[in-house]
């Protein structure tokens, strides 16, 4: 049926490009989260009243964060390649596409962080503060676990942001849907394979999308 309707699919070239794409998004997005949380926190202690306010470092963190928002991400890429074969030993498939994943989207969410944790009554934070509670307690005990259900539909933005991301470094090699869809569809004018990976990203999309919505409903307190 699928080869009446798509003849020039082929299943396990679909599959493995399928399984690309969920590997460099569910890795990308361990690691920014990582990168995230540490940059978000930084942004929110270092400013203005925050707990280890320090406009000179605030300014720092706040500028790089702008400056590899600012940066197109297929731009990025490719500034990245020395780096890139540096760490991995090459610029093409999956693995590499990683350096550049995590780096484009950490300050993004770095940025939602900071938003969330800014959302955090600051009655509680100066309670934990009045009863001796050290930084470390404030940050595990007080600030992550409140703004958690923010946390985590910020991610899911960033997610989402990271299968489009995915999608463009397969455009240069990195493997996934947008490999497939660029290099066996649309460059052999097969645009039946092009509608296919198409639609598999829009339902990954609405798979990562239900997950982080869920989530972050369950873990909401009010």
């Amino acid at each position: 049926m699928l080869n009446n309707l798509f003849p020039n699919l082929d299943m396990q070239d679909l599959y493995t490009a399928t399984y690309e794409t969920f590997y460099m998004t569910i890795i990308a997005l361990a690691g920014t989260f990582i990168l995230g949380i540490l940059l978000g926190l930084l942004l929110y202690l270092t400013m203005k009243g925050g707990i280890w306010q320090n406009k000179f470092l605030n300014l720092i963190v706040a500028a790089i964060v702008n400056v590899f928002r600012a940066i197109p991400f297929i731009i990025l890429i490719l500034l990245l390649f020395p780096f890139t074969d540096f760490l991995i030993g090459t610029i093409r498939g999956p693995n590499a596409a990683l350096p550049a994943l995590i780096i484009g989207a950490a300050p993004f969410y770095g940025r939602l962080v900071e938003i969330a944790l800014k959302e955090v009554d600051k009655g509680v934070v100066e309670a934990a503060k009045s009863m001796g509670a050290k930084t470390h307690t404030i940050i595990f005990r007080v600030l992550l676990p409140e703004s958690m259900p923010a946390l985590i539909s910020g991610l899911t933005v960033t997610a989402i942001a990271l299968i489009g991301y995915t999608a463009m470094a397969g455009v240069i090699g990195a493997g996934g849907l947008g490999n497939y869809a660029y290099f066996f569809g649309f460059q052999r004018r097969e645009f039946d394979v092009v509608f296919v990976c198409t639609v598999l990203i829009i339902i990954i999309v609405f798979i990562f999308q239900f997950i982080g919505d869920f989530i972050s409903n369950k873990l909401d307190k009010r």
